[in-house]
């Protein structure tokens, strides 16, 4: 399988808090309205961390604020143990974190190549480098056809894995998923799950939004569940599934039941 990035393979040893993007009691309020309230997240290297949870759970005021799109008004927000908290996120990806968003932020007046390369190029490779990592990543995704389509006339799915080749053209430590699996039909999500556990096994500390539960639950080693914008629970996919706080917090017994069959 190619591979997606230069990051060194993972060393032995199980996950350390201090190689890892964590959130730290972090809130955030909006004119008066709690969206989080002392949340506390951990996305090791090396793992794919789900994050799931009702609409309004929090979940993306969380991932902005640790891309630095938002602040916290408490709380912290560190890289392998340096603080970020205030760090921009342009400078916030010199620190090997990188994103995608739930709409667009392409370049829709270049090609998908393009897109992709340009990407590479602003991080740093080379230009031969970053025509060679954008090649690969678009025949991991299965966009090597579209590589010469302009990015604003692409069907919604393949716009989703150009957001995700895109986030890996950075060489990331840790790459934030927002909604990847949006779009997708069974196939393309289970190439995107097989994608994930191959980046992580490079070291790279992958963090997974989606409501595509078979595929949190099959992808993720493991999951917290925002309720309210509060931590509600987090384990392993076993751990989380059998929780009885799934279902009181998530969509109620629907997504008990679907967790239940996401094996």
């Amino acid at each position: 399988m190619t591979v997606l990035t230069d990051t060194p393979p993972a060393g032995a040893g199980g996950p350390d808090a201090a190689r890892a993007l964590r959130g730290d009691s972090i809130s955030r309020s909006y004119s008066g309205v709690r969206a989080l309230e002392d949340v506390t997240i951990e996305i090791p290297r090396g793992r794919v961390t789900g994050l799931i949870g009702a609409n309004g759970a929090g979940k993306s005021t969380l991932v902005n604020i640790l891309t630095g799109y938002d602040l916290p008004d408490s709380g912290s927000v560190t890289v392998d143990g340096e603080d970020i908290t205030r760090v921009r996120p342009e400078r916030r990806a010199r620190h090997g974190v990188a994103r995608t968003f739930q709409h667009g932020h392409l370049f829709s007046r270049c090609s998908v190549l393009e897109n992709v390369e340009v990407t590479a190029l602003a991080c740093g490779a080379g230009r031969k480098r970053s025509r060679e990592l954008a090649l690969e990543l678009l025949e991991e995704l299965q966009l090597t056809e579209w590589m010469l389509h302009d990015a604003d006339r692409l069907p919604h799915g393949v716009e989703r894995r150009l957001g995700v080749a895109r986030a890996l053209a950075t060489r990331p430590s840790f790459v934030l998923l927002d909604e990847p699996a949006a779009g997708l039909n069974d196939g393309e999500a289970e190439q995107l799950s097989e994608t994930m556990r191959t980046v992580a096994a490079r070291d790279v500390g992958i963090l997974l939004i989606d409501h595509n539960m078979p595929l949190i639950f099959s992808s993720c080693d493991d999951i917290f569940v925002l309720g309210a914008g509060k931590n509600v629970l987090d384990g392993t996919p076993d751990e989380v599934r059998h929780d009885e706080r799934l279902a009181s917090t998530y969509l109620g017994s629907a997504a008990q039941q679907i967790a239940e069959g996401a094996v």
